[in-house]
C-alpha cells in the first residue's frame, strides 16, 4: 500500500530496435492470424445451438452455457493475460494463451455431455488475450511506418475471424460429424502455437520487476463475470428478476471496490490513473458504443436471412447460406484495415476513428430500404464492417498513443475487454426490442418487421453517439512524442 497523491517512479522503457530492412510480414501475418483463430472460437458453435440440447444430452437452459462461458471466460483473461505480458514477455504468453485453445478444443471434441463441453469452452475463451498482446506487441517490434497498418489488421482479427468462422462452421456442422469443428480448432490452434514460436520474435517485458495485482485480478474477475452474466443472461432470467438484479448491483458494488483498491495499489494490475487520461477514458468509452454498434447488425443479420419467406420480410436461407452472405464483410473488413492505417499515419487515428463510426452510421441508414433482399443485406454488411475495421484499427494506435511502454499490453487488454462489453450490451439491447415486438406464424412468436427496422435504428442511433464521443477525444502530445521515439529507434542500427 502507498500514498495514492505519492508520485510513482516513472517505468523503464524498453525498445526492440528494428532495422527498417528487417521483414516484419511474417510477424503481423501470424499475430493477425492468432487473432482470427480465437475469434473463430467464438462463433464454432452457433450453427450448432438448436442440436445442443441433442448433443449434450441436456435441455436448451443448460447448453445455452456453452456460449456464454466462452464470454465470461475471454471478458476474465483478456485484461490479466495483457498485464502478464507486460511482465513477463508477450511472446511467452501468446504461446502461453494458445495452451488453452488446444486444450479447449480437445476436450470439446472428446465432449458426450455438457459439463466437459463447458469446460472446454471456455478453456476456448481464454486464448482471446491473443488480441491484445498481439498488438501490444507489435509497438516493439514494427517499424513506426508500418505499425499504423500493422495495428489495425490484428485489431480487426476479432471480427474477420467472427465473419469467416459462421459460414466455415456451418459448412462442417452441415457435412461432416460435429466433432469435426473442434479437431479442426485444435489443429489451427497448434498451427498458431507453432508459427508463434517461430515467426514472432522476443519482446521487451517493460514491466519486469514489477509484482503480478492478484488481489485485483481477482476482484475484477468477479465484478466482470457479475457484469456479463447479468447483462447476457438478463432475457432470460427476467431483467427485475434477483438473480439479475443481484448481479448487477453486485458487479457495480465489486467495481467500485476494486477501483478504490487499485488507486491504492503501487503497482496495479490496471492503472486507473492512466485510464483516466482523457485520451484513454473516451477511447473505451467510445469502443462500448463501438462494440454495440457493431453487435445489432451480426444479429440482425442472420435472423432476418434464416426467418421463413411466409412472413414477407424473412429471407428463407439455410444457415450455411447465411454465411456465405455474410462473408463478404468480413472480407472487406480484411481489406479496409490497412487502408485504416494509411488514414491514421496521414490525419491521425482520431480522424480514421470517427471515419470508420460515421461509415457504420451510414451503413445502418442503408439497412432501411435494403433489409428486403440477401443482395442488400450483404451490402449493409460490407458498409457496416468496413467501418469497423476503421475503428478497430483506430482505437489501439489511442491507446498506445497515450500509455507508457510497461502498460501498453494492459491497457490494449482492457480496451478489448471494453469492445467486449459494448458487443454484450448490444445483444441484450437488440434481444429485448426483438423479443418485445413480435408476430406469431404458426403458433410461433417471431420478431416482428418493425422490430428489426427499430433494432437498426438504435445501431444507428448508438453509432452517432459514438462519433460525437469520439469527437471529443483530445490530441495528446504523449502520441507524437512516443511516435518521435520511435522514428528515432528505427534510424538506430539493430546491433545498437
Amino acid at each position: 500500500m502507498y500514498d495514492a497523491h505519492r508520485p510513482r517512479p516513472a517505468p523503464r522503457e524498453e525498445v526492440v530496435r528494428v532495422s527498417p530492412t528487417e521483414r516484419t510480414g511474417p510477424v503481423v501475418a501470424t499475430l493477425a492470424l492468432a487473432g482470427t483463430v480465437a475469434a473463430i472460437m467464438q462463433t464454432l458453435v452457433t450453427p450448432l445451438i438448436a442440436e445442443l440440447p441433442a448433443i449434450l444430452h441436456t435441455d436448451a437452459s443448460n447448453a445455452a452455457w456453452v456460449i456464454t462461458v466462452t464470454l465470461l471466460a475471454g471478458g476474465v483473461c483478456v485484461p490479466i493475460t495483457g498485464r502478464l505480458g507486460d511482465l513477463f514477455g508477450k511472446k511467452r504468453m501468446l504461446l502461453v494463451c494458445a495452451v488453452p485453445l488446444i486444450v479447449g478444443s480437445v476436450v470439446c471434441a472428446l465432449s458426450s455431455s455438457v459439463l466437459p463441453m463447458i469446460v472446454g469452452r471456455g478453456l476456448q475463451g481464454m486464448g482471446m488475450g491473443m488480441v491484445p498482446l498481439g498488438i501490444a506487441l507489435l509497438r516493439d517490434v514494427v517499424p513506426a511506418e508500418r505499425l499504423s497498418g500493422s495495428i489495425a489488421l490484428v485489431s480487426a482479427s476479432m471480427g474477420i475471424g467472427g465473419g469467416i468462422g459462421l459460414p466455415v462452421a456451418a459448412a462442417v456442422a452441415q457435412y461432416a460429424n460435429w466433432r469435426v469443428l473442434f479437431w479442426g480448432s485444435a489443429g489451427l490452434a497448434l498451427l498458431i502455437g507453432l508459427l508463434i514460436a517461430v515467426c514472432v520474435p522476443d519482446s521487451p517485458a517493460a514491466a519486469r520487476g514489477q509484482r503480478f495485482d492478484l488481489p485485483g485480478s481477482l476482484g475484477l474477475a468477479v465484478g466482470v463475470v457479475a457484469l456479463l452474466l447479468g447483462i447476457s443472461k438478463g432475457a432470460d432470467w427476467g431483467w427485475t428478476s434477483g438473480t439479475t438484479l443481484g448481479l448487477l448491483i453486485g458487479a457495480v458494488v465489486v467495481l467500485l471496490g476494486w477501483g478504490a483498491m487499485e488507486l491504492r495499489t503501487r503497482e496495479p494490475l490496471v492503472d486507473l490513473r492512466t485510464t483516466a487520461r482523457p485520451r484513454v477514458l473516451l477511447t473505451n468509452v467510445a469502443s462500448v458504443f463501438v462494440g454495440v454498434g457493431m453487435y445489432a447488425n451480426m444479429l440482425i443479420t442472420p435472423q432476418l436471412m434464416q426467418l421463413p419467406k411466409a412472413l414477407g420480410y424473412g429471407l428463407g436461407q439455410s444457415m450455411l447460406h447465411t454465411g456465405l452472405w455474410m462473408l463478404p464483410g468480413a472480407l472487406m473488413m480484411m481489406l479496409i484495415s490497412p487502408l485504416g492505417g494509411k488514414l491514421s499515419n496521414a490525419r491521425g487515428p482520431k480522424f480514421t476513428l470517427i471515419t470508420g463510426i460515421v461509415v457504420i452510421a451510414a451503413g445502418y441508414g442503408l439497412a432501411l430500404p435494403l433489409m428486403g433482399s440477401a443482395w442488400g443485406l450483404m451490402i449493409v454488411g460490407m458498409v457496416v464492417n468496413s467501418g469497423v475495421g476503421f475503428a478497430y484499427g483506430a482505437m489501439p494506435a489511442l491507446i498506445m498513443g497515450a500509455v507508457p511502454p510497461a502498460e501498453t499490453a494492459a491497457a490494449n487488454g482492457f480496451n478489448t475487454l471494453m469492445r467486449s462489453l459494448g458487443t454484450t450490451i448490444g445483444a441484450a439491447v437488440v434481444g429485448v426490442v426483438l423479443s418485445q415486438m413480435t408476430v406469431t406464424l404458426g403458433g410461433h412468436v417471431l420478431a416482428s418487421e418493425n422490430g428489426f427496422r427499430t433494432g437498426l435504428l438504435v445501431g444507428c442511433g448508438v453509432s452517432v453517439v459514438a462519433a460525437v464521443i469520439a469527437a471529443t477525444i483530445p490530441g495528446a502530445r504523449a502520441a507524437g512524442g512516443d511516435r518521435e521515439r520511435r522514428a528515432e529507434a528505427d534510424r538506430v542500427p539493430a546491433n545498437g
